[in-house]
């Protein structure tokens, strides 16, 4: 008895030994068994899905990290409704803000809503993009300094997206990286924006920025 690797197929398979006038296989015919990953679609490709979302009637999610603020987590006596306590946008996070909302205008992307964490610097990050009107979303807020909120917080996440019934077009939710790796697996530097499918299940496409 021996074994085959079906490569792409993620098992191995048992088989009996060849009889002895049997021809022995071909390369060619071995790599018939061969199935090619799919390759993940370029950043262009990206911004021409959410250029045509409303016209193919689907919706795609922006998952966007705020904007360049230095430093790590936020201050001890960080407040959330006093941005004079949080860790903010710096003047080049401020202008990269700006420069990420033009990204989206110059190609025509059709945003429908844009959602934000509480935290000041993606409040901040929303608002500059000038893509619409910012809708607050709690699920959103960091949990870098209790990470015993991250399960429940996902989930929320996920229902929100999932359960909801979205407009065809793009959704741009602003987070933190803790947020946006839980949700997707993909950890982004700021300004950088993790593009999702929703379509019955949250599909990672890639990123963008």
């Amino acid at each position: 008895m021996g074994f085959i690797l079906l490569s792409g197929l993620g098992g191995l398979v048992a088989c009996s030994p060849s009889p002895p006038d049997s021809p022995t296989p071909t390369a060619s015919a071995e790599l018939e068994t061969v199935q090619e990953t799919p390759q993940p679609p370029s950043e262009a490709e990206l911004w021409s899905r959410l250029q045509n979302a409303e016209q193919e009637d689907v919706t795609y999610v922006v998952l966007l990290r705020h904007a360049i603020a230095p430093g790590t987590g936020d201050p001890d006596n960080f407040q959330l409704g006093d941005c004079t306590t949080q860790r903010n946008l710096s003047q080049a996070g401020r202008q990269q803000a700006r420069d990420i909302g033009e990204a989206f205008r110059s190609r025509n992307i059709p945003v429908k809503q844009v959602f934000s964490s509480q935290w000041c610097r993606c409040l901040d990050t929303a608002e500059l993009l000038n893509l619409g009107t910012v809708e607050p979303l709690p699920s959103l807020n960091s949990f870098f300094e209790n990470r015993s909120q991250a399960t429940e917080q996902t989930q929320q996440t996920q229902d929100f997206l999932l359960e909801k019934e979205h407009p065809s077009g793009v959704l741009i939710f602003v987070s933190h990286q803790v947020n946006i790796q839980a949700l997707s697996g993909v950890s982004p530097r700021s300004g950088e924006a993790v593009v999702l499918d929703v379509n019955g299940e949250l599909e990672v496409l890639g990123r963008i920025l």
